[in-house]
């Protein structure tokens, strides 16, 4: 019987129970408590949450994944906003009318931004041997603090209205618009998680990188991929943010660091590396989001929300060395 059972708690955990059962009992429990959750415009708010919280999240996931860190990727949000709003104004100024080509010259503008960023936080994690935590904790020192002082706290505004009507408000088959850009990228994540051989060397990397290194994986290469990815990521957030906020602004992102780390821990990403699944990290990113949603509804301070945040992050963990444990014991 022990056998069995821990059989069964294996598979549990290794198949997102976890998270799933956190999902479940949070929606069901806000409905109970809260009936406008349950409303159709909070919900769609729910949704477009999820969306800007998924999307960076699943960039913590790919670097944790490969054995690192990034606190960096809320500072790359919001320069990011910054960028998108600020090379909007000044195309639409130089070709009036082409909002799809201004769209596109804003998105390659953010996107290299983005890389840019990878490239150094992975380079100086790969060839100098320093510290991921420490890395990307300066660079999220040097973004905000850029930001800040170029923007002086005053938004930027001329962000196109074509795109804020479309993406940002935009809704396809009664659902927003950002929400089905979140799922296409869940979706090829997944796909490269499962079916590529970047994906299979990110998972080699981070568990163990020594090994991988004898049996021919160019380890330096593939964390410095990662890294890059991931800022691209939390950079096209930043795009999509701009959307729905009409203006870029530098105060974006301020908890984003903590939010993903959470969603990537809660979707069972190990702080080690070498294991972590963009699905679950979307379905813990989803279970944030609704947590959030419903102390928003019952009016809890923004000031408690973070305190909040923390204890369900320990909790989590708690819960999964325990088990783990259990089934090691088992």
């Amino acid at each position: 019987m022990p056998e069995v059972d821990s059989g069964l708690l294996r598979r549990f955990v290794q198949n997102g129970g976890i998270v799933i059962t956190f999902v479940i009992l949070a929606v069901v429990l806000t409905a109970i408590a809260e009936p406008r959750f349950l409303n159709q415009l909070n919900l769609t708010n729910v949704l477009r949450n999820f969306a800007f919280l998924a999307i960076p999240a699943l960039a913590q996931m790919m670097v944790m994944t490969a054995g690192g860190f990034d606190l960096s990727l809320g500072a790359v949000v919001a320069v990011s906003s910054l960028i998108t709003a600020a090379t909007m104004a000044a195309a639409a100024a130089m070709m009036p009318g082409a909002d799809v080509a201004i769209t596109f010259l804003a998105l390659a503008a953010v996107l290299s931004f983005g890389a840019a960023v990878g490239l150094v936080n992975g380079g100086l994690v790969t060839a100098f041997g320093l510290s991921p935590f420490m890395v990307t904790l300066a660079m999220m020192s040097i973004l905000m603090g850029g930001a800040l002082y170029y923007t002086q706290g005053i938004p930027i505004y001329g962000v196109l209205d074509s795109y804020i009507s479309n993406v940002g408000r935009g809704k396809f088959l009664t659902l927003p618009v950002i929400m089905w850009i979140a799922l296409g990228v869940i979706v090829l994540i997944v796909l490269l998680q499962r079916t590529t051989v970047l994906g299979r060397h990110i998972y080699a990397v981070g568990g163990d990188a020594r090994s991988a290194r004898l049996s021919g994986v160019k380890t330096a290469r593939v964390t410095l991929t990662a890294y890059v990815m991931a800022s691209c990521l939390a950079g096209f957030t930043g795009f999509l943010m701009t959307a729905r906020i009409g203006s870029g602004q530098a105060t974006i992102g301020t908890t984003l660091a903590l939010e993903t780390i959470a969603a990537a821990v809660i979707g069972g990403t190990s702080l080690r590396g070498g294991v972590g699944r963009a699905e679950l990290v979307a379905l813990a990113a989803l279970f944030l989001t609704v947590i959030a949603n419903a102390m928003n509804l019952i009016r809890i301070e923004s000031k408690y929300q973070t305190l909040v945040l923390g204890a369900v992050l320990i909790i989590a963990l708690g819960i999964e060395r325990l088990l783990q444990r259990r089934d090691a014991g088992g």
